[in-house]
């Protein structure tokens, strides 16, 4: 498995199929919220299975917040999605970043706990489907 980060402009034609086959397509997020206007301004990465076919995604926004975390179904239960978080708070401790934050499905709590996420505050609805807030310190950054 391999995993690139970089801009929207670079890594948009593997990141935005992953994300509309798990998200538009399974979960029935409406396809015109699934694209932002920040998309132009995060860290994406991108992971690619042993024959470069890209399976899994996520981004990192400005702010410290991790979010668009889709893992195409042939590369679930594989550590995929965990080397992609991984990744991106790699790319946010390098910045300087001292926690990140995300919205995680309530399903996946489980998921981000095991990297370093705890939970805050109550269940929220989010484009018709339950998430909770979780953030996790970065440590080697000062803080």
């Amino acid at each position: 498995m391999e995993i690139i980060t970089g801009s929207w402009e670079q890594l948009r034609a593997q990141a935005q199929p992953i994300r509309f086959e798990v998200f538009v397509d399974e979960q029935k997020v409406p396809a015109e919220i699934e694209l932002d206007d920040m998309d132009p301004h995060c860290v994406h990465a991108v992971a690619y299975d042993a024959a470069g076919q890209p399976l899994a995604t996520g981004r990192l926004l400005p702010d410290g917040h991790i979010g668009r975390m889709a893992v195409r179904k042939a590369g679930r239960g594989q550590g995929v999605g965990g080397a992609v978080l991984q990744a991106l708070m790699a790319a946010a401790r390098a910045r300087g970043d001292a926690e990140v934050i995300l919205n995680a499905q309530l399903h996946a709590e489980g998921f981000y706990r095991r990297y370093g996420f705890v939970r805050e505050g109550e269940p929220f609805m989010e484009a018709g489907i339950a998430h909770i807030t979780m953030r996790a310190r970065l440590p080697g950054t000062g803080t």
